[in-house]
């Protein structure tokens, strides 16, 4: 199928950015990213630079991938990476849009690749267990209400891709740290530190400059693992209980 691409292009963040047009012809059977490495070959050979965009995996686990494409982030299908998309879902003679994050707290590096580092910031603030001595016991033995052990691990699924982010009319992460928070929270192991690490978390969030959540639900409608907003009223209800001092937010 031959394509039409208009590729946003900045060469870093002190730059000014603009979208490039280039002409492609891809298989249907390919990736996002594999229709990306056709038209990098091809810069390549005809002497011009190619277009920086972050991958790894491949395979919708790494959350690297990350590309607003015809206005969505990570592309039209739902519950989808960037490189999990395949070049089917186009049809020849499209014109695909395809840019970076937008965000404040998301500055651009080069092209298509931002500095995300802020979600580690979010996570190193608390995401984690303290363990103090002694050996850590075997995940069988601590009993955890199937319910619960379910909901951790639908949380846990966040890939820390940023398309909540991206997504979000007020550029939120909300979503995000609900899932870290709600991921550790909610297991006994994490229950200790609680109230620390959803003060922590928040905080940390609110520092490195994302808006605040409006609730429009775009954040759930584009995360690429579909991670559920009920995780920000749990994070809401813990967060208010541990500044008032209370154990009781469920």
């Amino acid at each position: 199928m031959k394509l039409t691409l208009k590729v946003w292009r900045q060469k870093s963040g002190d730059h000014k950015g603009y979208f490039e047009t280039h002409n492609v012809v891809a298989e249907e059977h390919m990736s996002f990213l594999e229709m990306m490495d056709v038209l990098n070959q091809q810069m390549i050979e005809e002497k011009k630079t190619p277009v920086a965009f972050e991958h790894d995996c491949r395979e919708g686990i790494c959350g690297s991938c990350n590309m607003v494409i015809d206005g969505r982030p990570h592309g039209p299908q739902t519950g989808t990476t960037t490189c999990q998309l395949h070049m089917r879902t186009f049809k020849d003679g499209d014109v695909i849009v395809i840019e970076p994050w937008r965000s404040a707290a998301f500055p651009v590096i080069k092209d298509l690749v931002v500095d995300r580092s802020s979600f580690d910031r979010i996570i190193q603030a608390g995401g984690y267990i303290s363990v103090n001595t002694g050996q850590a016991q075997d995940a069988n033995a601590i009993p955890i209400e199937k319910d619960v052990a379910l909901d951790a691990f639908d949380a846990a699924t966040c890939i820390g891709c940023g398309a909540c982010v991206a997504a979000c009319p007020n550029s939120s992460a909300m979503l995000f740290t609900s899932a870290k928070v709600a991921h550790l929270n909610s297991l006994p192991q994490g229950e200790l530190e609680a109230s620390r690490r959803v003060q922590a978390m928040v905080h940390q969030m609110d520092a490195e400059g994302f808006g605040k959540c409006s609730n429009t639900g775009a954040c759930e409608a584009e995360c690429p693992k579909e991670i559920s907003i009920d995780n920000i009223a749990l994070m809401n209800r813990q967060y208010i209980a541990s500044m008032v001092g209370s154990d009781t937010a469920v």
